[in-house]
């Protein structure tokens, strides 16, 4: 079945995701960030009905299906207004590259956890001086040969819910001793690990999860917080960022399906000169082009989900780079032109769109910004030569 025509399955997860995102709604979103919380209430119920841990395997308390559930799952909770960020960081990335690389031991203490939502792992990879360039991580691991434990140092920064989360995957580099050369490597950080330090970031993005700077001063890992192999780091880090594009699109479309439902409503009900302001072309048109927009980033990111779950890492890779900045272009556009369509109220609390202009900004710029996107089809689909 191609991929851009769902299951009945799919469509089932669809609608009883949705029915959970209305439960709770923008409202409680906006609640909680205003208290400085987690959105705790709707992630535990979303864990035990398990929709949090979709994509994991089963034997492991998951759901057994892959990214293209999970996607599905983030995408109707942002259209209802009630986005779970933190689903891109545990399930998709982490819970995804403990479950296709780590050790059986990592696998029976992390996934059911992760699964039903009763434990958290952020995934700490950006660096302050490495930024879109990850050969540039200087955070590494160094062996003590005394005990066989890992020493790690660094920082790292723009790592979302550390505050919330039980351990951090962390993205770190090991010395070949063959070359010399620095290899990148995966360590399962606990946060509560002597030497590991969080310092909050004052962002003016109001979110949920609040983003930290991390401090490694020499933290001690057991030779068993390594994930994977030591040799196959790159493969094992593309393992996790290709699901981490899928989901920042499913995000993005979800934020812009639910602004655009709002700017719907209210063409419709907002009446000037005898008619509903909807009637006219000049709001009707670019609503109408913001939701072919979004359809059509869903249909790359459906392609992106069913290329990764078949395991095609190299087809993914270009199809969840597409889908990010499709999704990333769609969001904005959709969230600025249903502001427009709203005029003043737009900007109002009561409508509570005028915090989604900053929140849409998330997807152009993180994981990967647009302009690091355009230059990976420039290289890699269209053969065209590199610039640095």
């Amino acid at each position: 079945m191609p991929p851009q025509i769902e299951t009945d399955e799919h469509k089932a997860l669809r609608a009883a995701v949705a029915a959970l995102g209305a439960k709770y709604g923008r409202d409680y979103i906006t609640r909680t960030v205003a208290e400085g919380r987690h959105p705790t209430e709707l992630w535990q119920e979303a864990g035990k009905l398990g929709y949090l841990g979709v994509n994991l395997p089963e034997e492991h308390g998951g759901g057994g299906g892959g990214i293209a559930e999970l996607s599905i799952v983030l995408e109707e909770l942002g259209a209802a207004g009630s986005p779970l960020l933190m689903l891109v960081v545990s399930p998709a990335i982490c819970g995804t590259v403990i479950a296709r690389f780590g050790t059986g031991e990592q696998k029976r203490t992390w996934l059911p956890g992760l699964s039903d939502g009763s434990r958290l792992m952020a995934f700490g990879i950006t660096e302050p001086d490495a930024g879109s360039n990850s050969h540039r991580i200087t955070t590494t691991a160094r062996r003590d040969p005394a005990s066989g434990d890992w020493l790690l140092t660094g920082r790292k920064v723009f790592i979302s819910g550390v505050d919330m989360a039980d351990a951090v995957l962390i993205v770190g580099r090991t010395e070949d001793a063959r070359t010399g050369r620095l290899k990148p490597c995966l360590f399962i950080v606990p946060t509560d690990v002597e030497g590991f330090h969080k310092r909050p970031i004052d962002m003016e993005l109001n979110a949920a999860e609040k983003q930290f700077e991390l401090t490694l001063d020499d933290v001690r890992l057991p030779a068993a917080a390594l994930v994977g192999d030591e040799d196959a780091g790159l493969l094992q880090l593309f393992a996790g960022l290709n699901p981490e594009r899928i989901m920042t699109a499913a995000f993005a479309i979800g934020m812009g399906r639910y602004a655009l439902s709002r700017a719907i409503e209210y063409a419709r009900d907002r009446t000037v000169w005898k008619a509903p302001i909807g009637a006219h072309q000049a709001i009707a048109h670019p609503l109408a082009q913001a939701h072919i927009d979004l359809e059509l980033a869903r249909l790359m990111m459906q392609k992106a989900a069913h290329l990764y779950d078949a395991g095609d890492d190299i087809g993914a890779g270009e199809a969840a780079n597409m889908a990010k900045y499709a999704a990333g272009e769609a969001c904005v556009r959709a969230v600025d032109q249903a502001v427009h369509t709203l005029g003043g109220n737009g900007l109002t609390r009561e409508f509570g769109l005028a915090s989604l202009i900053t929140a849409a900004r998330v997807a152009r710029i993180a994981p990967v910004s647009r302009e690091m996107i355009l230059n990976y089809v420039s290289h890699q689909t269209l053969g065209l030569p590199k610039s640095y």
